[in-house]
């Protein structure tokens, strides 16, 4: 009791907040409810994993308590953890988000893996384009693993742009890479070693069936793919004959059921496939490959062994 003769309460703790956080995603049906608590009362709190380990029984504040239980509600609600902290990690880099990016998926880095592949010399020179940059995950990714490597990122919006110039300057890129505003390819007259890009593939009639967390908080204009969903990849495939370098490569990220209709339009521009696209941990095609034909040197028929007349 305390002095007015009422009941003195001990502040709640780092453990017990951990607790109710839990129980409430578990109820709302929320997949791994201990590993999203975790994450959310790491960020609301400004906590480490030693903090709540070392720590858990220390008190917390009331505006706190108020910011985690806001936050909390709000995921319960169906927005991705991911927007609620304003980060995610991609290729064990740090991202912060804007509402103009969509939030990196796992699968996007069989992507990366495929494009790393085809470039296997770490020392490689490479000048590499994404389009369709976003945050700049695929970038920051690639750069990190290729540090001679120099990078331009397109994108249509100007807040994903800045985001994502945002994130590679944060990740230690400064000097390596620009950010165009820009449809694909249209502003670019230089030709590159490699070109990536996840582009936007979802049909436009099946965007509001979508799983909630994607279609009320991913921008549209990253998901949407016209009629058909292939709307980008057209533009993309129309464009890679003057972009790619000769010999140079090109990896495009596949929405499902996409590999053979992509194929298709890359074929049509003298760019078949390299193989069937590598799947992602599911089974789906999810990585398409592709070579821009290499310019043979010309000859004379001297070179090509023509014999000379001897008198």
């Amino acid at each position: 009791m305390n002095g007015d003769g009422g009941e003195s309460r001990a502040p709640a703790t780092r453990a017990a907040l951990l607790r109710s956080a839990a129980d409430r995603f578990a109820a709302a049906g929320i997949p791994e409810p201990a590993r999203e608590a975790r994450l959310i009362v790491k960020a609301a709190l400004g906590l480490t994993d030693a903090d709540l380990i070392a720590r858990g029984d220390a008190g917390v504040e009331a505006g706190l308590i108020t910011h985690l239980t806001a936050l909390i509600g709000r995921r319960c609600n169906g927005e991705p953890l991911a927007r609620l902290t304003g980060q995610r990690e991609f290729w064990s880099l740090p991202l912060a988000l804007a509402p103009e990016t969509l939030v990196p998926r796992p699968e996007t880095e069989i992507l990366v893996e495929v494009a790393l592949a085809a470039f296997p010399d770490r020392a490689a020179r490479l000048r590499i384009l994404d389009l369709g940059t976003g945050s700049g995950a695929i970038l920051a990714a690639l750069l990190s693993e290729r540090p001679n490597a120099v990078a331009i990122g397109v994108d249509r919006s100007e807040g994903a742009a800045r985001q994502a110039r945002n994130n590679l300057e944060t990740l230690g890129f400064s000097g390596r890479f620009g950010i165009i505003v820009s449809e694909w390819g249209e502003a670019l007259e230089a030709r590159f070693d490699l070109v990536v890009s996840n582009p936007p593939y979802i049909v436009s009639a099946d965007i509001d069936a979508l799983e909630r967390e994607v279609r009320e908080h991913d921008p549209r204009l990253a998901l949407d793919g016209g009629a058909d969903g292939l709307d980008a990849y057209r533009a993309i495939a129309s464009a890679l004959p003057s972009l790619l370098a000769p010999g140079g490569r090109a990896v495009l990220e596949l929405g499902i059921g996409q590999e053979a209709a992509v194929a298709t339009l890359l074929e049509a521009q003298g760019l078949p496939p390299e193989g069937p696209a590598r799947p992602d941990l599911a089974g789906i095609p999810r990585a398409l490959l592709t070579t821009a034909m290499p310019v043979l040197p010309s000859c004379s028929k001297k070179r090509l062994g023509t014999p000379s007349r001897t008198d």
